[in-house]
């Protein structure tokens, strides 16, 4: 067991700046726009301002999976936000989503243009735009959104608790890595036995509840994601490997994961996607790279 720390909370906490975690420079306790900066705009209907994290990809492979429906509405501008360098606090994407968090979408495919914020909304959202991707019928439609709304509520406790405390925090922390790792592994657990009983989460066809849950899940047992696959004993949960490699096998779920992303392979990555030949095009770049 660690130490006991001999830290005593006082009576009104006080913001440190100097914490010495990895976002303390962007982090702070008040929301609103730090510097002016306005945002890009493309030629496509939809702009997408993010970055390649699992809620980022959420929305990238929806977008990816549209167009390989022939959805032409659904082509988009994809525009990094480099959150590790404060672009989230810029007034032009604060405008968009007054809390500051990848991903925010820009519709201007109507007169006035509708911004939609939170992942799981952005899915809701253009899924019911083009009419895919989720069930009409009641007990269908309850069952995908109970599940999608699952892996909103449980994002917190993967990647803001057990990523956090096991991958980034300035010191190990037995109790908050226990606290969150057994967490993690009960949430692995939960859907394990539901892709035991079914071929995707929401039933026999994939939807915006695989979407969501792929990018984290699906990065933990197949993509190592926070390092943590040893950890974790991953290879325990064979329905969500399953999963996940099925998922991984569709095209358009390699495409959305390329975009945005600025961690791993270069050959894995797309700062910026404006049209389906910038996925070619990287790929050329990287070959060019390597003679």
């Amino acid at each position: 067991m660690n130490q006991p720390s001999n830290y005593i909370p006082p009576k009104v906490w006080a913001w440190n700046k100097e914490n010495g975690g990895r976002f303390a420079r962007t982090n702070r306790p008040v929301s609103g726009a730090t510097h002016e900066q306005a945002l890009p705009v493309g030629r496509h209907p939809l702009q997408l301002y993010s970055q390649g994290t699992p809620n980022g990809v959420k929305v990238t492979v929806m977008l990816e999976e549209l167009l390989a429906l022939g959805r032409e509405g659904a082509q988009y501008d994809a525009w990094l936000i480099r959150i590790g360098e404060g672009d989230q606090f810029g007034s032009g994407f604060v405008g968009i989503n007054p809390n500051s968090k990848i991903p925010a979408l820009l519709d201007r495919s109507a007169a006035a243009p509708i911004r939609v914020f939170e992942s799981g909304a952005i899915l809701l959202y253009l899924a019911e735009k083009f009419g895919a991707f989720l069930p009409t019928a009641a007990a269908a439609r309850a069952e995908c959104l109970s599940w999608l709304f699952w892996q909103m509520g449980s994002a917190p406790f993967v990647g803001g608790g057990f990523g956090h405390f096991y991958a980034y925090a300035p010191e190990k922390i037995e109790y908050a890595i226990d606290r969150y790792a057994m967490e993690t592994k009960r949430l692995l657990d939960v859907l394990d036995k539901r892709l035991a009983q079914s071929e995707y989460v929401a039933g026999p066809d994939y939807t915006i509840a695989d979407m969501a849950c792929w990018p984290w899940y699906g990065g933990l047992v197949k993509f190592d994601q926070y390092s943590a696959a040893e950890f974790l004993a991953v290879h325990e949960y064979k329905n969500v490997r399953r999963w996940a490699d099925q998922i991984d096998e569709r095209p358009a779920a390699r495409r959305g994961r390329m975009v945005n992303r600025t961690s791993g392979d270069l050959a894995s990555q797309l700062h910026e996607r404006h049209d389906a030949a910038d996925f070619e095009n990287r790929t050329q770049d990287k070959l060019a790279q390597q003679k």
